[in-house]
């Protein structure tokens, strides 16, 4: 069976947009590639900003939108309603496997997808950081998105960093106020608040500890896997082991 989705996934500056767009060159002359880079706005698997409109505040019924389409007091209303960072988790978990299956099920069989994330970072910072649930309770969630999208026979390229305090202060300083952000997000997140995170070391913590969760969880999951580890130390090799893997399995 073919494989016609590629998920890449690590933690935060571990290089996941570097070889999502490697990987797609390797496949770029055998046919459609679309690669989904983090932060499109438009994921065909996924709802990065966008909110779950009550019914009476857009239109007469509820609705999902793109909050890119909305300034001033309109975005300020839609922004308590945005799905990920404010809405139950009862309420979002069914979105996000219902936009799963909706990608899977409108695929292209012609075309190839490559992912930046999604699979386990995405859901991993909503279960884990947002919510504070246990890695069991993180795992049935993902189980339930790898068991959608098995008909695509995806594979799952994980760039493991045992580096990520350095990682992490070298990116820093290509993205202003971006470290800002995250260390907030992570501290004052329930998993943050639950181990007492504070600063540039909790935030670090935090990730060390989801990167550890995520390769038990990847390791479980009913798909084929590469892990690299470090690539990040050696780019050229890391990108010579991901050539041979999947030349391997074409």
């Amino acid at each position: 069976m073919k494989n016609r989705l590629f998920i890449i996934e690590g933690l935060p500056c571990s290089g996941k947009s570097t070889t999502s767009s490697f990987v797609a060159s390797l496949f770029g002359a055998k046919g459609d590639i679309r690669l989904i880079d983090e932060g499109t706005g438009n994921h065909p698997a996924d709802y990065e900003f966008h909110a779950l409109a009550p019914a009476g505040l857009v239109s007469d019924k509820e609705e999902i939108v793109p909050l890119s389409k909305f300034t001033g007091e309109m975005f300020d209303k839609l922004l308590q309603y945005k799905i990920y960072d404010f809405l139950p988790w009862e309420i979002e978990m069914p979105i996000m496997l219902d936009k799963w299956q909706q990608f899977v099920q409108t695929s292209s069989e012609n075309t190839t997808y490559i992912f930046n994330c999604v699979l386990l970072q995405n859901p991993m910072c909503e279960t884990m950081m947002r919510f504070g649930f246990s890695e069991e309770e993180s795992e049935a969630y993902i189980r339930k998105i790898a068991d959608i999208i098995q008909p695509m026979n995806p594979i799952v390229i994980y760039l493991e960093n045992t580096d990520i305090a350095d990682s992490v202060e070298q990116a820093s300083k290509e993205r202003p106020g971006w470290l800002d952000g995250v260390i907030n997000y992570h501290v004052n997140g329930s998993y943050g608040k639950q181990i007492g995170a504070k600063g540039f070391e909790g935030y670090i913590h935090c990730l060390e500890e989801r990167q550890e969760r995520e390769l038990r969880i990847l390791n479980g999951l009913p798909v084929r896997k590469l892990i690299i580890n470090n690539p990040q130390r050696d780019w050229n090799s890391a990108q010579e082991k991901i050539k041979k893997y999947l030349m391997a399995i074409s």
